[in-house]
């Protein structure tokens, strides 16, 4: 998942709305209801919960603050933040024990009923979703031995800064049942409602691993030759 800004709903207020760092559970389930043609009262959405779930930062990114000028009262101005990730790559990773869940899900996200975004509604992907359906069910498995999935500029970038280090190791947050031996901690990403009338989330526990890349998906070409007129 990628996108020039991302955003992914943190602690707001009506002054500053922040971001996480990365891709929650309830805003991928979110994205999966919205690419499954839910409306955001149906209750079809609660059980998308069951779901497993788990995220890989391939890219971190940097931090952008925007800022608007509202008039809040009459003749009363303010100056509102929203926050947001730019240039970050994410993989995400979801699971069941039914497959015709999953196969649903991904014809869903190839042919969404409503616009997919990432966070907020002014920020759609990048291109069309690249994915995936794998027999392992397990989602951190599948992030362990996954290749890198940052761009061959970005690889390149990383190796110059790093001399000697081809790879990086990257951080998967997940379903803390999917980490059984690692520390978890209680997080407020279970959705409760969409409704805009009554939104609200309950909690879930997350655990969070590091792990170290050993190869790329993506092919990096290291010549430097340039044929200015080879597409002619």
């Amino acid at each position: 998942m990628t996108s020039p800004l991302q955003s992914y709903g943190d602690e707001a207020t009506f002054e500053r709305r922040t971001t996480g760092d990365y891709p929650s559970k309830s805003s991928i389930i979110g994205m999966i209801a919205a690419a499954l043609g839910y409306s955001r009262e149906d209750p079809r959405i609660s059980q998308l919960n069951d779901l497993n779930f788990a995220v890989r930062i391939d890219q971190a990114g940097q931090m952008l603050t925007d800022f608007h000028t509202v008039e809040w009262k009459k003749n009363v101005r303010k100056i509102t933040y929203r926050d947001y990730i730019q240039d970050a790559v994410f993989v995400v990773a979801v699971g069941s024990n039914d497959d015709q869940q999953i196969t649903k899900i991904h014809n869903a996200l190839r042919h969404p009923h409503y616009q997919l975004f990432l966070g907020r509604r002014a920020n759609v992907p990048a291109g069309v979703l690249l994915m995936e359906e794998l027999d392992d069910k397990n989602p951190v498995t599948v992030l362990e031995n996954l290749g890198w999935q940052v761009s061959p500029w970005s690889q390149k970038v990383y190796r110059k800064q790093n001399p000697g280090k081809m790879f990086p190791k990257v951080d998967i947050y997940a379903d803390a049942n999917l980490l059984n031996d690692h520390h978890s901690v209680m997080v407020k990403d279970r959705v409760g409602s969409f409704d805009q009338r009554n939104r609200y989330f309950g909690y879930r526990a997350m655990s969070t691993e590091r792990v170290q890349l050993t190869h790329s998906c993506i092919a990096v070409d290291e010549s430097t030759e340039h044929d200015a007129l080879s597409a002619l």
